[in-house]
């Protein structure tokens, strides 16, 4: 039922915001609006309902409603990866087989949490999510869930269906480590957004990021540059990231992607609680702080920053 094949997913994924209304109920026509918005944008794929999709704060069958109203949006016309993590491995089945049936190309999930789980437990985790589908797994390694060592990774590859990772640990000499170990048949997808020059310099297949729904043009241009093995170039528009980033995580960071989304006419609604939005104190700060890197960094080619108004 999948539309592409492991190999075809690369590039720059976004992990995609989900749109609630303001009785914090999932919007259908949001979220439609954003996956139009991001394919018109030149995004390689979406990774839908991780932690930046505040997943774990909905139901199994909000879950399962994100995943269809995705897959049938896009339509086929880039790559699906639907996050299926949950601590029970009975309701991971249930989201990967949900998936399988809505048409994704891929599933992931972070590690199971919360308790400490011993190595042969995460191992026996990801072995039953991964035969319950004939979909690619794409593991999770981020330091949220509890970051697993290298021999882990190499043991996790081991299973049939384990045909990548998110790597979001920020010791990137490993992806070189894993790529040269796994394979080119093994996909290495750099999570950390304030390094994605560093991942895809150490051999990452492609960028699966947060910040990448509200800076799409920015993380494109940088995945682009280092094609071209323009390094300078990559090099201007990841400090004009890391800034914004830096700017954006001083608040709820899912919060400042989806006011981001506003100032460029998507209204991508409310974040979920606890989460909180920021007031209006807040948003006059961080559009300041903004303005203050639009002059520094002289950009004319960041939506953004082109969309933020004194």
């Amino acid at each position: 039922m999948a539309n592409f094949d492991i190999n075809d997913i690369k590039g720059v994924i976004p992990a995609m915001v989900t749109p609630f209304d303001k009785d914090e109920n999932l919007d259908e026509n949001k979220t439609r609006q954003l996956i139009d918005f991001l394919i018109e944008k030149k995004v390689n794929g979406l990774y839908i309902g991780g932690s930046t999709g505040e997943g774990f704060l909905m139901s199994l069958e909000e879950r399962k409603r994100l995943t269809e109203i995705v897959c049938e949006q896009v339509a086929g016309r880039i790559p699906v990866i639907v996050h299926v993590g949950a601590i029970a491995t009975k309701l991971s089945v249930e989201l990967a087989q949900h998936a399988y049936e809505a048409g994704a190309d891929a599933i992931s999930s972070v590690p199971p949490f919360y308790w400490t789980f011993d190595n042969d437990s995460i191992y026996q985790y990801y072995k039953d999510i991964s035969e319950s589908t004939p979909l690619p797994m794409i593991v999770y390694n981020v330091p949220l869930a509890g970051l697993m060592g290298i021999d882990m990774i190499y043991r996790l590859a081991e299973i049939e269906n384990v045909k990548g990772i998110k790597y979001t640990a920020i010791s990137h000499f490993e992806i070189q480590m894993i790529k040269d170990r796994l394979g080119e048949d093994f996909k290495v997808y750099s999570g950390s957004d304030e390094m994605a020059i560093s991942g895809l310099l150490h051999h990452a297949d492609g960028l699966i990021g947060s910040f990448y729904s509200m800076l799409p043009d920015v993380f494109i241009n940088i995945y682009q540059a280092m094609e071209n093995e323009e390094i300078k170039e990559a090099k201007r528009y990841q400090e004009l990231a890391v800034d914004i980033i830096m700017a954006s995580l001083q608040y709820d960071y899912y919060s400042t992607i989806k006011l981001g989304l506003k100032w460029m006419g998507m209204d991508m609604g409310e974040v979920r609680r606890p989460f909180k939005p920021l007031n209006e104190e807040q948003i006059s700060n961080y559009k300041a702080v903004l303005l203050k890197l639009k002059e520094k960094h002289n950009v004319k080619d960041c939506m953004l920053l082109n969309a933020i108004e004194e």
